[in-house]
């Protein structure tokens, strides 16, 4: 698995760094051309599927209850609220935030030129680090 998602990462980057830019007025029409409902989707789909939530929830919440009160459930869900909320504002402020820079940066046409080559340099980058940490663990 390791070294299949190595390969996905530096295709990723070779694909970014090799495909011809797009005129800069395409490249930020396109970007904003998904409706918000289908964005939000994928939202949903990727927290969904994330399974970093239901391991904490696993791993470290446990310990944070006391199992000899009656009131053990609503102890795991009022964390599991806080937590949520907790979650909720931190990402309102990163995709506000976001928002903002994008608009700043997509002025920039120099910025969206460089964007291709640091994140395709990025993904390759990534690809060569997780198929070489695979390699030492043996």
């Amino acid at each position: 698995i390791t070294y299949a998602g190595a390969a996905y990462l530096i295709y990723l980057g070779l694909r970014t760094l090799l495909r011809r830019p797009k005129p800069l007025d395409q490249q930020i029409e396109s970007r904003s051309a998904d409706p918000l409902w289908k964005v939000y989707r994928e939202g949903i789909v990727v927290n969904v599927l994330n399974p970093k939530v239901a391991l904490f929830f696993l791993a470290f919440l446990p310990q944070f209850i006391d199992t000899n009160s009656e009131l053990a459930a609503v102890q795991i869900i009022v964390l599991g609220l806080v937590m949520s909320l907790m979650g909720m504002a931190s990402d309102i402020v990163y995709a506000l935030s976001g928002g903002a820079l994008r608009n700043l940066l997509e002025r920039r046409p120099r910025f969206l030129q460089a964007q291709r080559y640091v994140t395709g340099t990025v993904y390759v980058g990534l690809g060569a680090a997780a198929a070489l940490a695979g390699e030492t663990r043996r």
